[in-house]
């Protein structure tokens, strides 16, 4: 193998592709496969086709994938993913160069590229743009498997012709393309997983597994070509979650200090469960034909079980007492609260998501040097949250059952605090269900149970249950048109026309919760938790509370022992987060294909322009508070806009190893949904404001446009080996039309006064929310390599390094001029890997590292909420063995892997200030260890 590799070093670039594309590497992606399709048009005959496999081979294939893209990539091959396997496309993405993952309930879900955020990227399969399961436009990537897919490509910079706007990039998922494969491949996967966790909770599982069944064949002398894959998944995932309400100003002996409000810790077992489904049909009846159509299909439910105990501490309702400061920060370090009720919790979340994906796409060699493109395609999601809160203490309400004497200390760095306490909390007679604090203020609910003006007013909260509902449904079309021309400076023109009709809608809604038992005056208590329900207990050593009662709460529910009354009769915030979105996309552009030279060295790339119209629409409710209870009238606003979107992307050929490149492009990011929805709150003034208008708003903008970036990029890259290279990167953007807070114009025309029901004589608005208006600049440089040891010495063949390195900065500034951190920043980022590989036996460790950036988070109802997120260091490590590469050739086609993932047990930590003490959340997943098998027929 090392011969072969030195051999290939020797090689010009375009019979590099050639090989490549002999042995199999170019056909596992859409990309390198019109690479290679151009170098073999260019390429001698006469190339010695050179094999390399596993782990290596993915390597050669991406840095070729790499070297000959028209534009700045960082690319995943299907044996990367194949070979050293991971439960998400967002884990293999998470080592790429510039890119950085933000884990969601311990899992990699979400991309940052060169210091943007998830909305600020784009997400296709195939080129075609995807719904996405979250609120917003940015994808959640843990819901696609890596097993199903061929190869993943990041774009850094566009070219004309790429679907999916982003500031940021465009990342593009890439299903197998049958035809261009060898022959009938059937295989089959497995793995078991365990969590480094014993079982947190006496329900949850800290054991899991996944399977893959893969089918590829061809027929009708490979004319047709189809792939199918089959993949299951039950994953486990567990936490230790220290969470604080936050850190309210404190006073004693005359001084003021930073104390503990509250603090909701708990243990989480979580169960991803995870059917996916992927076909592709091909057929090439002609030569000069090729009809592609594929389907995704995902079936994900993320079941989550936490118990814990919400403890009130400044805002509570005992007797606070500071015990030691540190003098630095003004913050109590340890305290006590006396007489303190605490609501001992046992929920259960699920998230129930549903995604279909189809599409068709046909190319027709109309000639020689006329190709015509023709894509329609349809994806939908269908997302259901289902959050059940249930609540238990020793007595209802605010002054009736047992009270603790509860301290704090604070834990060393910022890991959260341990409490002592006094209270068996694993009691059942003691601890019973029940709201033991003054929660449910509502109007609505002390009315259903009679209690307004009595004892048991606000205290009938036993629960709550938040029923959030997404989908997202998207239909597109395109068609283009590429012609080869005749000429010195341009190969070719290519030209097209699309068009996307995308609309996703949010419902919100929430239930109190009251035992169905509760009746005044007759029944006012709390009640046993009943033995068929009873599951032992949960133990919460990790903050000092010990052992704590575990029921089954979805049982309870199901059974009827709960009560539910809606929310939103007295609370506005779900008519707030009730909206639908819709967006029609027309988009032309034009590319001219860029062959020359300059002194003598080739000069390739492209320049293009795109054109987009986009209209969009939003529809939702304005809504009132009238004696208590929320009164809603529908709204439906519309916007339209227009951008040109000018490209270009040059490669200089220094020699054959070396290349410089630069891209200029102007991009665009659209708003976020739910910042542009019509929900509102609406008040109708008698007197007009500063602007002339009665109406005052509060809530989205309909009326918001996309942020927009102008931005450079430079490369130097150095490919001196067929596995090894080196790359200087620096990049620039100049932001224009970020989203802030502000003031704009609203037309409530036809919408009626909820107070009164009649439609106002002044229809105009001043609403308040995010405005357009933020400028800036972002800046960088990337330097990442490859470097394979053989090099230097053939003893060390098989052993390698990859690395990365990414820094950013930004002088994002709000309207007012105050300087402003972009979501996802993180100003640092860097990757390693050592990998060996030979003779069947792989190994690879690998870390990746960013530095504190500010991310959404769930918060009250599920709803996004941006906090401050602490840089992370994770560790990740595998070894396999390939038996028919070790020699065995009666096991040829068997491989075996072990994987650890999180292994120095890095925690997730969000803070609720600058002060590091003042943590939010602490969360410690432990490590997760993997044992598969693949089997290729």
């Amino acid at each position: 193998m090392a011969t072969g590799i030195k051999q290939m070093q020797k090689l010009k670039p375009s019979k590099v592709t050639l090989a490549l594309l002999a042995s199999g590497f170019a056909a596992m992606s859409a990309p390198m496969f019109a690479v290679a399709q151009d170098a073999e048009q260019k390429a001698q005959k006469d190339v010695e086709v050179i094999e390399v496999k596993g782990f290596r081979r993915s390597l050669v294939e991406s840095i070729n994938a790499k070297r000959f893209s028209t534009s700045v990539v960082e690319t995943i091959s299907a044996e990367d993913i194949g070979k050293l396997p991971d439960s998400s496309i967002a884990e293999s993405l998470s080592r790429l160069p510039g890119l950085a993952t933000q884990r969601l309930d311990g899992r990699a879900s979400k991309i940052s590229i060169r210091g943007f955020g998830e909305n600020e990227s784009g997400t296709t399969l195939n080129g075609r743009e995807q719904v996405s399961i979250s609120d917003n436009r940015g994808a959640e990537f843990d819901l696609y498997p890596s097993e199903i897919m061929s190869g993943v490509t990041v774009y850094k910079t566009p070219d004309a012709s790429i679907e999916g706007e982003g500031i940021a990039g465009t990342v593009n998922l890439q299903t197998i393309k049958p035809l261009d494969q060898d022959g009938r491949i059937i295989q089959v996967n497995g793995v078991i997983e365990k969590t480094s966790f014993e079982k947190l909770n006496p329900d949850g599982e800290d054991k899991g597994h996944k399977a893959t069944f893969f089918y590829l064949d061809k027929f009708a002398d490979d004319t047709i070509g189809v792939a199918f894959a089959l993949n299951t998944m039950s994953s486990p995932n567990q936490e230790k979650r220290w969470n604080a309400w936050g850190y309210p100003e404190f006073e004693q002996d005359g001084k003021k200090y930073s104390i503990l409000g509250g603090a909701k810790p708990y243990v989480r077992s979580s169960e991803l469960e995870r059917d996916s489904m992927m076909f592709v049909l091909e057929a090439a009846p002609r030569d000069d034909v090729r009809m592609t159509f594929d389907a995704l299909y995902v079936d994900f439910l993320d079941k989550q079980r936490l118990r814990g105990i919400e403890i009130p501490f400044a805002w509570g309702q005992g007797t606070v007492s500071a015990n030691s400061v540190d003098d630095a920060s003004g913050f109590i370090t340890s305290g006590t609260t006396t007489g303190q009720r605490v609501v001992v919790r046992n929920d259960y979340n699920e998230r129930d998501a549903e995604m279909k994906s189809l599409g068709f796409n046909t190319k027709w060699d109309v000639n020689t040097d006329l190709t015509l493109d023709f894509d329609v395609s349809y994806s939908k999601v269908e997302k259901k949250i289902i959050g059940i809160e249930s609540y238990a203490g020793t007595g209802r309400g605010n002054d009736r059952g047992e009270a603790d004497t509860l301290s704090y200390t604070l834990d060393g760095g910022n890991t959260g605090a341990k409490f002592n306490h006094n209270l068996n909390y694993a009691d059942y007679d003691l601890i019973q269900l029940g709201g033991p604090l003054s929660w449910g203020w509502s109007g609505a609910l002390n009315d259903a149970f009679n209690v307004t003006g009595t004892d048991f007013e606000n205290q009938l909260q036993d629960g709550f249950i938040n029923t959030p509902e997404v989908e997202d449904e998207l239909k597109s079309l395109k068609f283009a048109a590429t012609q080869a021309i005749e000429n010195d400076f341009i190969s070719s023109v290519s030209a097209g026309i699309s068009y996307r009709d995308r609309e996703k809608a949010k419902l919100s809604e929430g239930y109190f919760l009251t035992l169905s038992s509760f009746s005044y005056p007759s029944n006012t208590g709390m009640m046993v938790v009943p033995e068929q329900y009873r599951l032992g207990t949960a133990n919460l050593d990790f903050i000092g509370m010990g052992e704590m009662i575990a029921y089954d709460v979805n049982g309870l529910v199901r059974d009827g022992y709960y009560y539910g009354l809606q929310e939103s009769l007295t609370n506005s915030s779900h008519a707030t987060k009730s909206w639908t979105v819709r967006e029609k996309v027309t988009s032309l552009f034009v590319k001219a294909d860029i062959d020359t030279e300059i002194a003598d060295m080739p000069l390739s790339g492209n320049m293009g322009l795109r054109y987009v119209r986009s209209e969009q629409s939003s529809k939702g409710n304005a809504f009132n508070t009238v004696d208590g209870k929320v009164v809603t009238s529908p709204t439906d606003i519309s916007h339209d806009y227009n951008h040109l979107l000018p490209s270009l992307n040059l490669t200089l050929k220094l020699d054959d190893d070396q290349s410089v490149r630069f891209g200029a492009a102007k991009t665009i990011s659209r708003a976020r949904l739910d910042e542009m929805n019509a929900s509102f709150s609406a008040t109708y003034n008698q007197q007009p404001d500063s602007n002339g208008n009665n109406w005052s708003i509060g809530g989205g903008n309909p009326e918001l446009e996309p942020k927009e970036a102008f931005g450079l990029d430079f490369t130097y890259e150095n490919y001196f080996s067929s596995e090894g290279y080196f790359a200087v990167a620096l990049f620039h953007k100049d932001i224009t039309n970020w989203h802030f807070d502000g003031q704009y114009a609203v037309d409530m025309t036809g919408v009626a006064d909820p107070a009164t029901g009649a439609i106002p004589a002044n229809p105009n608005g001043t609403g308040s929310g995010k405005v357009n208006g933020g400028e800036g600049t972002l800046w960088g440089y990337e330097l990442s390599g490859t470097l394979p040891l053989n090099v230097f010495s053939d003893a060390l063949d098989g052993f390698g390094l990859i690395a990365s390195y990414t820094g950013v900065k930004s002088d994002l500034k709000n309207p007012e001029g105050a300087e402003y951190k972009i979501p996802g920043l993180s100003e640092s980022i860097s990757t390693f890997t050592f990998y060996y590989e030979n003779h069947g036996f792989s190994a690879r460790a690998s870390m990746r590292k960013r530095d504190d950036f500010k991310g959404d988070v769930n918060g009250i109802g599920f709803t996004a909420t941006q906090v401050d997120i602490e840089g992370e260091t994770i560790w990740d490590a595998q070894i396999g063995y390939d038996f028919g590469e070790g020699g065995f050739k009666d096991l040829e086609g068997l491989s075996v892997f072990l994987q650890g993932y999180n292994l120095t047990e890095e925690p997730f930590t969000t803070l609720s200030g600058d002060n590091a003490l003042q943590v939010r959340d602490y969360q410690d997943y432990g490590r997760n260890y993997s044992l598969g098998f693949a089997y290729k027929f």
